[in-house]
């Protein structure tokens, strides 16, 4: 009877065994996957980012013609006036409408004078 009983404890001891070593590996897939989607989205701010940096040196004249939604790449670009003298640039993922990066620029008024020339 002490022949079967090791025998049965071996086999649980297996078991316990290969069912840490499966959620290891389930771990270990997930932590990857994480960090692969975390590298992906990373890239995909940046590379708007720069986009957005580029919009944000538009003159008046150029964020006037962009006013309204347009697609922008794999985004979608935004430009609101707010007031006479601000603007809204929104960047969203053109497949889930989610906002990636906002932000708002200032341009004067043709007959305005900067404050440091006055």
């Amino acid at each position: 009877m002490r022949r079967g009983a090791a025998l049965l404890e071996v086999l649980v001891a297996l078991t316990i065994l290969a069912t840490v070593a499966a959620s290891v590996v389930a771990f270990a897939s997930d932590a990857a996957r994480s960090v692969r989607h975390a590298r992906d989205t990373e890239s995909e701010t940046r590379r708007a980012s720069a986009l957005l940096d580029a919009v944000a040196l538009w003159p008046r004249e150029d964020l006037d013609r962009h006013l309204g939604e347009r697609p922008e790449g794999p985004w979608r670009l935004r430009v609101t006036r707010i007031t006479t003298t601000l603007y809204s640039v929104v960047l969203t993922d053109s497949t889930s409408a989610r906002e990636l990066l906002r932000t708002v620029v200032y341009r004067p008024e043709e007959n305005e004078t900067p404050s440091s020339t006055r």
